[in-house]
């Protein structure tokens, strides 16, 4: 691995926050960022990277590798919760092991901004397309994850109708603001685009700096509670991913061309959710514990992503 990558990556001002975060947890400080300003970052930052890859997309020519790409991210977002689904079953009940295969076969937004931002930093090209091969592979799994539990869920009477959770995928509000942003981006000419530009651009890397300084806050006073689960939960949260985005760094060989969308398409397979997942746990699977399912999204996986994740499957494509 190009050590470059590496040391670029770990001190990316944006990253720094996310330690400081943590950092601050273990110090028992009292630092916090307000949650009604966390949910609005979180906002601003899925409507800025959908209006931007709207604009890419409405400049490029449809080809057979969009078109590929697109197909590939929904065959992942189907396939991988199954195959998680019989691994955690292994140790865990119907609808941990559900909850916890939905939010791997799902995908991190959060994740995925970082990497476009250490993709920029690099100067690393990449296409719009890719915001909607995001987009797409957030309902798939979640429906995956609570059919696999329907199936074998003894306890008939706490089932959730599919047409439910159909309707609650599609409406969440990160999906439906990333799918909007993107439409939007997309038919808004250049003029329009420039117009608010300072908004959508100029200071997207600040607001990201701060989102992860939050991300690093939550990770901390998380991370606890997930150790004391035992080592079953945090090696699936290291080693899945590690699998995932290796594969898809290898496949995406046979029909992407450019750098940047192999290195999003891995770190997509490797990511897991941990903001619309829970939000549709809570209605489909009440009984699956919040305290597995979101730790080990939030405090084990998406930090291994953003440091070692990135350089190891950038590497794994060939940039080393």
């Amino acid at each position: 691995m190009d050590l470059h990558y590496l040391i670029d990556n770990l001190t990316n001002p944006a990253l720094l926050f996310f330690f400081l975060g943590l950092i601050a947890v273990n110090l028992k400080s009292d630092l916090r960022i307000p949650e009604n300003s966390s949910k609005f970052i979180s906002l601003y930052l899925l409507l800025s990277i959908g209006f931007k890859g709207g604009q890419e997309l409405s400049h490029s020519i449809i080809t057979s590798e969009i078109i590929w790409s697109l197909f590939f991210g929904i065959f992942l977002a189907l396939i991988v919760p199954v195959y998680c689904y019989y691994i955690l079953r292994i140790r865990l009940s119907v609808e941990n092991a559900g909850a916890i295969a939905s939010a791997y076969g799902s995908v991190s937004a959060v994740t995925f901004v970082t990497t476009i931002s250490f993709l920029e930093m690099e100067g690393i090209p990449f296409g719009g397309h890719m915001v909607a091969v995001m987009a797409l592979m957030e309902a798939p799994s979640i429906i995956v994850g609570v059919l696999l539990m329907a199936i074998y869920n003894k306890d008939k009477k706490n089932k959730t109708s599919i047409k439910q959770i159909l309707h609650h995928s599609l409406t969440n509000g990160s999906v439906l603001l990333i799918i909007g942003s993107l439409l939007i981006g997309y038919f808004a000419n250049d003029a329009q685009a420039e117009g608010i530009k300072p908004f959508t651009t100029d200071i997207f890397k600040g607001f990201l700096a701060v989102f992860l300084l939050d991300m690093g806050i939550t990770s901390g006073q998380k991370l606890k509670a997930l150790i004391k689960k035992g080592w079953f939960t945090l090696s699936f949260a290291i080693i899945i991913p590690i699998i995932n985005g290796c594969l898809v760094a290898v496949i995406s060989g046979l029909f992407m061309e450019e750098v940047g969308n192999r290195l999003l398409m891995s770190i997509l397979a490797a990511s897991a959710s941990y903001i619309a997942v829970p939000a549709a746990m809570k209605l489909a699977a009440p009984k699956a514990n919040p305290g597995l399912y979101i730790p080990m999204a939030l405090a084990i996986t998406f930090p291994f992503n953003i440091t070692i994740g990135m350089p190891l499957y950038l590497c794994i494509i060939g940039v080393c």
